[in-house]
């Protein structure tokens, strides 16, 4: 892994920490549900992305990976709660925002992969042509 690489799936998966700490003070401080319904919500809000931080710790790209598709549903529940108007905007762009760091992140390593994966491709098939 490139270091540039790196620094951006490291951003991926602060975004994701940040997506985490977003739930928590939305769904448990700011809007929360009715109090019997408080750790059942909550769960529902950051469990999703505890898999993606797990799997993190042994491969940053696959937990990034992993974060982005489950983030998916996040950016479609901002989506939905900023066209809904019930909930405060700015937490409903807060969690778009993470989502699409997230994702981009992913999405700009998996270009970077490939590119290193053609570069070496071809500097492999250059030097088998040349001993030839």
């Amino acid at each position: 892994m490139n270091p540039a690489s790196g620094k951006i799936l490291r951003l991926g998966l602060l975004a994701a920490i940040a997506l985490i700490v977003l739930q928590i003070v939305w769904h448990g401080w700011l809007a929360p549900p009715r109090a019997a319904l408080l750790w059942p919500g909550l769960a529902l809000a950051v469990a999703p992305l505890l898999p993606g931080l797990w799997v993190a710790r042994e491969s940053l790209r696959r937990g990034v990976l992993i974060c982005g598709i489950v983030g998916l549903f996040y950016f479609s529940h901002g989506v939905a709660e900023l066209w809904s108007g019930n909930a405060p905007h700015w937490l409903a762009l807060a969690e778009i925002l993470f989502t699409l760091v997230i994702i981009g992140a992913s999405g700009w390593d998996a270009r970077g992969y490939k590119r290193a994966q053609k570069s070496a491709t071809a500097a492999h098939g250059s030097a088998g042509s040349a001993g030839a």
